[in-house]
């Protein structure tokens, strides 16, 4: 009988006993000890089993099991003595950083320091008797959530102290999700007060401790050492791209073929492949995800599991966001192309609306990309035309493309999502367009540019002053969920003698080709709207944008030119 697929659980224990579908992954113990790294930072995407590994390590050497090894019995880590004599003897710390999710600096830090708080609370036993010194009793005791930060950042060395003093060893401190906080701060604007509260925490804890034996945390991103890792030296940062750890987080395509056929479903391997396979880690490809396999074996249903699990605010916030080429990137990867950008694998929070090159990076750490090919810029490079990405020497430049089938569902969704928070009726210019119905075309655009334009700028500044083009090439993403399968949709390249802004190019021998110009309305050089539309429709025909669609062996009286002018957020289209 197959095990239960157990969606969600995160406790180690209550997993091995309770006959629920588990893939051995206790080798990392092992590895992990070995390399005796002092502190170790592990990074991979959401839902990938960071949090059980977490609850698995900390079961493992943590003295509050000394004696319950039997939960080991039969795993990997368990097959040699040595390591079953390991078992159960080290003070552990442990602290998830995954629920600080706060929009406010102020209720951030009371709940870190409410979680601080809670692991003083689990060691009162330390109270007891003369063990600690008054003035240690008096740190003890004032350890709160609304304590100051020389206190909240001294706070857990302090207690490494205390423990290793009790015990006579020194601890392990694990920390899970370390980055969640971060992602938020960024989002909702007190990035500069996280990153100097917890660059003295981390410091305290990581670096100036002589209480630490050693140090693990996980999280999504590689937050940059300058943010708030800028005086641990000891550090060991395993990303994505890294050799360390490859298989132990995610699922291989062994374990996961072998996982169907437990469950009977030996005949649907390809297409979970289709669907689920794709990350690579280090040199290690074809990694599953484990929520979605754990899903689909439960539901025995093609959906996106993984994609939907949390929130993608940010991603969404910063596609929707991007200048022009950002969201013509997306267009290719949506089409099943691959983009070419230079990584940087240190996540600068702070730089993010600057350095477009950080949203693929942001996206690469979080799973929604992988790397097809990837290649050093040699002098040779630097000599050639074209080269692009504004690489020097020695740089890497990635070929990316979306993860699999799963991820390019849930940026079509989160693209049709922007469009359906402006009006129920997202198909109606879809429609109009369709039909040549000008004047459907018109009042859907107005209507939607009314209520939907500040959604897509940087909201930094009012509408009226951004690159407009910024709007309308996120609507292009739009199209593309409802007519990729029917068109062939592209912007901003070249045909004839200039680059168009949008081109749908028909699949099938019925429908017409379109193309697209924006103008914005320019006082200075039109006195309406309607001025803007001519200039846009002579423009088409001036660069000769058809040149590319006759090439192939449309007729012209099957091509439309349709001008767009805008002013504000009016909009007249021609």
């Amino acid at each position: 009988m197959a095990r239960t697929p157990g969606i969600g659980i995160q406790d180690f224990e209550k997993i091995i006993t309770g006959n629920i579908f588990y893939v051995d992954k206790t080798s990392f113990i092992k590895e992990w000890w070995e390399t005796q790294d002092e502190v170790t930072l592990i990074t991979r995407p959401r839902r990938f089993g960071k949090t059980l590994t977490i609850n698995m390590v900390e079961r493992f050497f943590s003295v509050k099991y000394a004696g319950k090894g039997a939960v080991f019995s039969g795993l990997k880590i368990f097959q040699e003595e040595s390591w079953r004599k390991l078992q159960g003897t080290f003070p552990v710390i442990f602290l998830s950083f995954a629920e600080i999710k706060e929009g406010t600096w102020s209720e951030t830090r009371k709940k870190i320091c409410q979680l601080i708080t809670m692991l003083y609370d689990q060691h009162r036993f330390l109270l007891q008797g003369d063990f600690l010194s008054n003035r240690e009793r008096e740190f003890f005791l004032g350890v709160s959530a609304e304590m100051e930060d020389y206190m909240a950042s001294l706070s857990i060395k302090m207690l490494s102290g205390f423990l290793s003093r009790y015990y006579g060893k020194k601890v392990i401190i694990l920390l899970d999700e370390y980055d969640t906080p971060m992602q938020e701060a960024y989002t909702h604007g007190y990035w500069k007060q996280l990153v100097l509260f917890t660059r003295s925490l981390f410091n305290s804890t990581f670096k100036t401790n002589p209480w630490l034996e050693r140090g693990l945390m996980t999280g999504i991103t590689r937050v940059s050492k300058e943010s708030v890792f800028s005086d641990l030296n000891n550090l060991e940062v395993v990303t994505t791209t890294s050799r360390k750890y490859e298989t132990s987080f995610g699922f291989t395509q062994e374990e996961v073929f072998a996982a169907l056929d437990e469950y009977g479903l030996s005949d649907k391997k390809q297409e979970v492949k289709e669907w689920y396979d794709g990350f690579t880690f280090g040199n290690t490809e074809d990694i599953y995800n484990p929520w979605s396999i754990l899903n689909y074996l439960e539901k025995r249903k093609f959906t996106t599991y993984w994609a939907n699990t949390s929130s993608n605010s940010l991603i969404g916030k910063l596609i929707r966001e991007g200048s022009p080429d950002v969201k013509i990137w997306m267009e290719d990867l949506m089409e099943g192309k691959s983009i070419t950008a230079q990584i940087d694998e240190q996540i600068v929070y702070d730089q993010l609306d600057e350095r477009e090159d950080s949203i693929w990076s942001l996206l690469l750490a979080g799973g929604y990309l992988k790397i097809k090919h990837y290649h050093i810029v040699t002098a040779e490079d630097m000599e050639k035309e074209g080269m692009g990405c504004g690489a020097q020497e020695g740089d890497q430049i990635y070929e990316l493309v979306l993860t699999n089938r799963e991820v390019k569902v849930m940026f079509r969704n989160m693209i049709r999502g922007w469009f359906r928070n402006s009006s129920s009726k997202y198909n109606d210019f879809i429609k109009a367009l369709l039909k040549n119905d000008l004047k459907a075309m018109n009042a859907y655009m107005n209507r939607v540019a009314l209520t939907t334009f500040s959604f897509f700028d940087s909201g930094n500044r009012p509408s009226e002053q951004m690159e407009p083009e910024r709007f309308y090439h996120g609507f292009v993403l739009g199209l593309i969920v409802e007519l990729a399968g029917r068109y062939a949709v592209t912007s901003n390249r070249e045909s004839g003698f200039g680059r168009y802004d949008v081109m749908l190019e028909p699949l099938q021998q019925s429908d017409d080709a379109i193309i697209m110009e924006f103008k914005v309305f320019d006082p200075t050089e039109e006195k309406t709207l309607e001025d803007t539309v001519r200039k846009a429709q002579e423009q088409i025909e001036d660069k000769k944008y058809a040149a590319g669609l006759t090439a192939k062996g449309i007729p012209e009286n099957r091509i439309r030119r349709y001008g767009f002018a805008f002013k504000g957020k009016e909009v007249l289209i021609g």
